[in-house]
């Protein structure tokens, strides 16, 4: 690899680290079009290398937002027991299935999840938030860019769990740390803010990228120039991504994450 091309590596690390860290998601949804339709990486590849920097993504954000107390610990711990399940499954049944179809799976997957999120937003914005006293999980945190503190109760906690176990299989098999599942599932099912959604889901990413990338590294498919230089890229990236969510108001952050998933699903469907 040249110097170059090692810095351009490390420039879409900057970009997906941004990205993922805003929207709770690992950047891998990001990071794995760019790696195989910009670079030329084998598909295998480029998922093991999103799911080794989504544990960079998790271990530089994670700790920013549980300071500030926006990650919801309790939830994260609740859901994250299935999805590291998950993404064992998945990661094992990813190298029985060829690249093509892998990425067939993760471009519909996409474009499912942004009609989702664009008939919700449309219709209403963010989800209806509520503080129940009686929700067996409630949290509370304070919204810079809103100037309010924004408390709340978890509803339909087995939905959510349910849920993450699917969204640690895609994490697995896709390499995109399931936030592209547990966002909007924890927001729209659960009535969790937007940003503590976000928050909640990047403490959890990591563990899911632990569990499935010794799969991935048994089968030979971690790549160690260009993952190296991703994760250094995401994890400048994942840091500028923390401040900036400071200051973005939620309906801010649920339109990018629309636009961006349905962009990329496009793009990885004409592959």
């Amino acid at each position: 690899m040249s110097p170059l091309l090692f810095l351009l590596v490390v420039c879409s690390g900057v970009v997906t680290g941004v990205l993922g860290a805003l929207l709770g998601i690992g950047g891998g949804v990001f990071l794995i079009p760019v790696l195989v339709l910009g670079f030329g990486l084998p598909m295998h590849e480029a998922v093991a290398a999103s799911v080794v920097t989504i544990i960079a993504t998790s271990s530089a954000t994670a700790s920013v937002y549980v300071d500030r107390g926006i990650s919801n610990i309790r939830l994260g711990m609740s859901l994250e027991v299935m999805t590291t399940i998950g993404a064992v499954l998945g990661g094992l049944t990813a190298n029985y299935l060829p690249g093509d179809v892998l990425k067939r799976i993760f471009a519909v997957f996409l474009l499912v999840m942004g009609a989702l999120m664009w008939n919700k937003t449309r219709r209403r914005g963010d989800a209806r938030i509520e503080d129940d006293p009686n929700a067996s999980i409630r949290g509370e945190f304070y919204d810079e860019a809103e100037q309010r503190t924004v408390r709340y109760g978890v509803r339909r906690l087995p939905a959510a769990m349910l849920a993450s176990t699917v969204a640690g299989n895609l994490s697995g098999l896709l390499g995109i740390g399931g936030g592209l599942v547990k966002v909007p599932i924890m927001n729209l099912v659960s009535g969790v803010p937007m940003k503590a959604a976000t928050a909640t889901s990047n403490f959890m990413i990591g563990v899911t990228g632990v569990a499935s990338a010794f799969i991935y590294f048994s089968y030979g498919h971690v790549n160690p120039l260009y993952t190296s230089a991703a994760v250094l890229g995401v994890l400048g990236g994942s840091r500028l991504g923390t401040l900036i969510g400071r200051k973005v108001k939620s309906r801010t952050v649920i339109v990018i994450f629309i636009v961006l998933i349905l962009i990329v699903a496009a793009r990885m469907f004409m592959a």
